[in-house]
């Protein structure tokens, strides 16, 4: 009989007051599409599905830098990004247009389809966007759909756009959440969750990649970091002090680490 390996990815469970995050977020993030006003197109459609749209915003240049893409995590399970305008601000400072995509959640979608999903949606910022490199970024699921886009088994019209993916706190492998209660919800079976794990697969020839994780993360997110760090033989940075919840923050500030090493 399988381990349940649900408490190793609990993230909530071992952050101090992890329920003052989610508001404080959609505080942040509704602050920041007022202040950005008209530079500011959300519920952009870029499929027929309810949750199929996303969310664009523009830098003050006419001509920006580039297409910076954010997808949310939430476990494939949860989540929208109306949750994350606030981390726009760093690379909107640097000039960069971004985009975040929204995506029909599990049960409605299985991971292969939501993978598909974030394609056209940047399939479709790529079009609004026309010119400049691609940067594509993620937290935990949205890492996962990060790292998916470099992989080699895809091919879609924007990928010679593609220059980076910085996957922050990626879950990499996905057979062990086959052995979490999370599965009730995902379906995931050993075909899929292979053909879906960036770990098991190569990258694309050319895409820059830096794994991202806080050094107060769950074991097993560091171990998926360093997973897939090594077996794309890439960078990899540990935050020291971040957990799971606060790691993503630094894309708000143009002049951090984390900016820069997505942007530069």
């Amino acid at each position: 009989m399988h381990k349940d390996l649900s408490r190793d990815y609990a993230n909530g469970d071992f952050i101090a007051k992890a329920e003052s995050y989610p508001p404080s977020w959609a505080a942040a993030a509704e602050a920041t599409r007022k202040r950005l006003g008209d530079r500011a197109r959300t519920g952009l459609r870029y499929g027929d599905r309810a949750r199929q749209t996303l969310d664009l915003f523009l830098p003050e240049t006419t001509t920006p830098a580039g297409l910076m893409v954010f997808v949310h995590g939430g476990y494939w399970m949860g989540g929208e990004a109306a949750s994350w305008s606030h981390l726009a601000e760093g690379a909107l400072a640097r000039d960069w247009a971004v985009v975040m995509p929204s995506y029909t959640l599990a049960p409605d979608a299985r991971i292969h389809q939501i993978t598909d999903e974030i394609d056209s949606a940047i399939g479709m910022a790529a079009d609004l966007i026309p010119g400049g490199p691609i940067v594509v970024t993620g937290h935990s699921a949205g890492g996962h759909l990060s790292a998916r886009m470099a992989c080699a088994d895809r091919d879609p019209a924007w990928a010679g756009r593609l220059a980076r993916v910085l996957p922050i706190s990626p879950l990499a492998d996905l057979r062990p959440l086959m052995q979490t209660a999370m599965n009730q919800t995902l379906h995931l079976d050993l075909p899929e969750a292979e053909r879906e794990s960036p770990a098991l697969l190569v990258r694309r020839a050319g895409v820059d990649c830096t794994v991202w994780v806080g050094g107060q993360e769950r074991p097993a997110f560091l171990w998926q970091a360093r997973l897939l760090s090594e077996e794309w033989d890439c960078a990899w940075h540990v935050e020291p002090g971040l957990h799971h919840f606060n790691v993503i923050d630094a894309l708000a500030d143009p002049e951090s680490l984390l900016v820069r090493t997505l942007l530069d």
